[in-house]
């Protein structure tokens, strides 16, 4: 039996690759000769470089960078020398990870380091990027990282604005005379969002950041006004791109100033990973992430490891943390395996994450 797990990270309990492995530690036990291939995976949320990179070959590289509040840290991306490619996440700058829960504050929150990223690797002599845009403590429209890029925002006088909520006062972009960036740039996302709206970046995302419901009608008002003032000097306008509210904006901000495509991350990885090749090989293809509900169907992990394994006809089943009883996430898989025992506090289902993993991995070898 050839038995193909290709699972997504449990957040803050194992990545993906701890994920497969300790599915297929538990299928082992059951069923040893079985033919186990692990290809971790994600969909453009954290995790994404470090998946495409593994899968590659690519080699860390580290620069130094500023961090949401500004504050200098070491920034890794994965880099191919031979192929000129940068694999980098936005949340290695700008993520949330890189905040304690009491230093929130989108108003100072800023994509400034992403763009120091993206320099570095165009400096590298880069030829294409991809960029994840999951976990980002921002809501800045890419406002920041433009700035590190080099562009100028003013207001009245040609004051320079250097506060996301000022740019409501925004008046002309200053374009950089010697920016060189690849022309190939990806953003790999994880939502379909617009810019600006009750399903944009500050109305959905922003409460996660810290965004408070005063503060939303004036990030909506400066997020406005630079998508207004991006299609009136440059003369194209992706407000309502899908995905060009995912970081807090920044799918906006990426297209606009770096002429980057939004791709859905799961079809960027899996192409990476040539996924669809094997599941072909496959006899069982198993997947999974932390939690299971209706965003699941919105391009995460399970749903897109699941509709290619329909397309090809094999058996797929769902490693779980939590699942909802969505009936319509529930029967996109032929069994879904929940982790989470209702008897143990969250704290610890997530630190006992791969053993539990195991037990349902034993009990599927069983069924199998």
């Amino acid at each position: 039996m050839r038995i193909l797990i290709a699972p997504d990270k449990f957040k803050g309990a194992l990545s993906a690759s701890e994920v497969g492995q300790a599915i297929a530690t538990g299928l082992r036990e059951v069923l040893p000769d079985a033919k186990i291939d692990i290809a971790p995976m994600a969909d453009g949320g954290e995790g994404t470089a470090e998946v495409i990179s593994q899968a590659v070959g690519a080699s860390w590289v580290t620069r130094k960078a500023h961090d949401p509040l500004g504050r200098q840290i070491e920034a890794r991306y994965g880099w191919i020398d031979s192929r000129k490619l940068a694999v980098m996440e936005m949340s290695e700058a700008a993520g949330m990870r890189r905040l304690a829960p009491n230093e929130l504050d989108p108003i100072r929150a800023t994509t400034f380091g992403v763009g120091e990223m993206l320099l570095d690797a165009a400096k590298r002599g880069a030829k294409q990027i991809i960029i994840g845009l999951g976990g980002s403590a921002t809501n800045d429209g890419g406002f920041g990282m433009a700035r590190a890029l080099g562009f100028r925002f003013l207001a009245k006088n040609a004051l320079e604005i250097k506060n996301a909520l000022d740019l409501v006062a925004l008046e002309r972009i200053g374009k950089p005379t010697d920016l060189i960036l690849p022309k190939i740039v990806v953003a790999a996302v994880d939502v379909r969002n617009p810019l600006l709206g009750e399903n944009g970046a500050t109305r959905v995302f922003g409460a996660q950041k810290g965004v408070t419901a005063n503060q939303i009608p004036r990030f909506e008002a400066a997020l406005t006004k630079l998508a207004d003032v991006v299609a009136s000097q440059f003369g194209f306008d992706y407000r309502n791109e899908a995905g060009a509210g995912a970081a807090g904006g920044l799918g906006f901000g990426l297209v606009s100033f770096c002429g980057a495509e939004i791709h859905p991350g799961f079809d960027v990885v899996a192409q990476s990973v040539a996924l669809e090749s094997k599941i072909k090989n496959a006899d069982v293809v198993i997947t999974g992430e932390g939690s299971l509900d209706l965003q699941t169907l919105e391009g995460k992990t399970p749903a897109g490891v699941a509709h290619l394994a329909r397309k090809f006809r094999k058996r797929v089943f769902a490693f779980v943390g939590r699942a909802s009883e969505d009936q319509q996430v529930r029967e996109i898989f032929d069994r879904v395996y929940q982790s989470a025992r209702p008897e143990m506090s969250a704290e610890e289902n997530m630190k006992r994450a791969a053993e539990l993993l195991r037990e349902n991995a034993r009990q599927l070898a069983k069924e199998l």
